[in-house]
């Protein structure tokens, strides 16, 4: 015979809401960024890793497949074939190392190089949609970047 009470089943643990994960806010955020940049970049015909790129090499022309990969921190496989569109779209040309042929540096086009110009906007455009000071983008930026140091527990620099 029972007295009529239910016993209670110890619950067992469940992970943290979605929404409370700091995790899932970055990704979400990425999202949204990437979003705001494709109206910006679809008249300049880059996607937004390629726009990546193209900053990489308007910052400093004819780097190594290698060391634009380690700056983007994306691999081989995703950088190839980006490479080889901004090739096709005559943006830039890739180009052996005399001294080593193993390696392969990536130039601007004179073509590649004028998209610069038509570029300018973009980061205005952004930093004017994100709604953020200069001071508190920065503070953002900066946060970020130790944070991704401290996942991948990297030393501070």
């Amino acid at each position: 015979m029972t007295s009529g009470r239910k016993t209670k089943t110890p619950k067992s643990p469940t992970p943290a809401p979605v929404d409370a994960m700091l995790c899932f806010a970055i990704y979400g955020a990425a999202h949204a960024f990437t979003r705001a940049y494709k109206p910006l970049l679809d008249p300049l015909g880059l996607t937004y890793p390629q726009y990546l790129v193209m900053l990489t090499l308007w910052e400093e022309d004819g780097q190594s497949v290698k060391t634009i990969g380690e700056r983007l921190g994306l691999d081989s496989g995703t950088l190839s074939p980006l490479l080889k569109r901004l090739e096709q779209a005559r943006l830039v040309m890739r180009r052996r190392y005399t001294q080593d042929e193993r390696q392969v540096r990536i130039q601007l086009t004179p073509k590649g190089d004028a998209l610069r110009q038509k570029a300018v906007g973009v980061m205005q455009e952004i930093g004017s949609a994100t709604g953020c000071s200069l001071n508190e983008a920065e503070t953002l930026r900066e946060g970020l970047v130790d944070l991704r140091r401290r996942l991948l527990k990297q030393p501070t620099t």
